[in-house]
């Protein structure tokens, strides 16, 4: 049986500014586990690794690839916030979405009493809901 299951980030040179991003952004965010390459190995030492991010609870695992892939995030997979109010929804859709992008903009689409669908500038999908 499995010990723990994690969403797992994949960055390519750019997870330690989104960790800080989301720090500053999300309230309660917190980052920690923080890992930094070493001497000998594949990227400079002291370059950021890995890191546990934690939001609403949810742990959450974030890697710095060296190698560049050809691929990058989906909004099929998109972290699906419950906001505490609708200032926060529109808060965080603000904050996230600049300078990347708004699949749905903020707004009541009936099955939620306001919710938008964000991309932030890393590429990473968030749906925010206040039912």
């Amino acid at each position: 049986m499995p010990r723990s299951v994690l969403p797992f980030l994949m960055f390519q040179g750019d997870a330690e500014a989104a960790l800080e991003f989301y720090r500053a952004t999300i309230p309660g965010a917190e980052v920690d586990r923080v890992e930094r390459y070493g001497e000998g190995e594949q990227v400079p030492a002291g370059r950021f690794k890995s890191a546990r991010l934690t939001l609403a609870g949810q742990e959450i695992m974030v890697l710095d690839s060296p190698p560049v892939h050809d691929f990058t995030f989906t909004p099929s997979f998109s972290f699906h916030v419950e906001c505490a109010d609708e200032d926060e929804v529109r808060t965080l859709a603000e904050a996230l979405a600049q300078d990347g992008a708004t699949m749905m903009p903020v707004g009541n689409y009936g099955f939620s009493r306001l919710f938008a669908w964000v991309s932030d500038r890393f590429g990473v999908s968030w749906q925010l809901n206040c039912a």
